[in-house]
């Protein structure tokens, strides 16, 4: 969730957009609230040197913060007090902050992925709440605008996990799924030497390529939604086409260099956004 379209320095959100000038002016108290519980709730899983145990317990507040929104209480911390009235102006689903905070709790015990629908299943709950919470807010949460923002956001979080399996390998975790290590004859020592040869190549051309697909069958949503809005999410989609061309563009040695957006490109993207296209 980082600004409508200017990329943030969050691990989960990076290719989100979040509350950016673009954003028409009523949405970006809401959208921010629903951001700082994120970030908030994403940290604990993640900074820091705590055991499990606890990161585990600090999320289990956040869940009980959830309950007394849901309940009509009012919330012990000043984030969630502002978290709830954004859900009572807006309407936000609850159910769909205990999913992000699901997904959290995931990382905190899970590091390896047996195939892609494991995969999905989490980006289902770390990165699909994002776009259905903004479309809540602008009022567009019909069945047909939720999926595709299901398949642009679970896109962009795969296109995170492509940018960061160095940075992920580091906290020992493997988001590229275990059978398509296998397929593709790479090895997780691979990983660790951040050697780049034919079988690391053709095992990221193929994620790129699934992941460009699901992008693609999203981003329609882009062109349905009006005003700004429409404007902000064309932007999303195209960065995160951009990062999938820089991935191509280096080889898919993203060891050496993380690909990530430099100002240089956004007057380009713009462009294109505006131009729909």
């Amino acid at each position: 969730m980082n600004g409508l379209s200017a990329q943030a320095s969050v691990s989960h959100y990076e290719n989100f957009p979040v509350a950016s000038l673009l954003m028409p002016r009523r949405y970006r108290k809401p959208v921010a609230a629903v951001y700082h519980f994120a970030r908030h709730a994403d940290d604990l899983a993640d900074e820091g040197d705590a055991p499990p145990e606890v990161r585990l317990a600090a999320l289990a507040e956040c869940h009980a913060e959830l309950a007394r929104i849901e309940h009509g209480e009012v919330p012990q911390t000043v984030r969630y007090q502002v978290l709830a009235q954004a859900v009572r102006d807006f309407g936000i689903p609850v159910s769909l902050c205990h999913d992000l905070l699901s997904a959290f709790e995931q990382d905190v015990v899970k590091t390896r992925y047996a195939d892609f629908g494991e995969v999905i299943q989490y980006c289902r709950r770390s990165a699909n709440p994002v776009g259905r919470i903004l479309l809540h807010c602008f009022g567009e949460a019909d069945e047909r605008h939720l999926a595709m923002s299901d398949g642009i956001c679970s896109a962009l979080q795969l296109i995170n996990f492509w940018q960061d399996v160095a940075v992920d390998w580091r906290k020992d975790r493997v988001y590229l799924p275990q059978d398509d290590l296998a397929r593709f004859r790479v090895t997780e020592a691979q990983i660790a030497e951040g050697r780049v040869d034919g079988n690391w190549r053709r095992l990221m051309a193929f994620q790129v390529d699934r992941t460009r697909r699901m992008l693609q069958a999203g981003a329609p949503l882009a062109l349905a939604l009006p005003g700004r809005i429409g404007l902000e999410l064309r932007l999303t989609v195209l960065g995160g086409d951009a990062i999938l061309t820089k991935l191509q563009h280096a080889g898919y040695d993203m060891f050496n260099q993380r690909p990530v957006l430099e100002r240089a490109d956004w007057p380009r993207l713009l462009w294109r956004a505006l131009r729909k296209k």
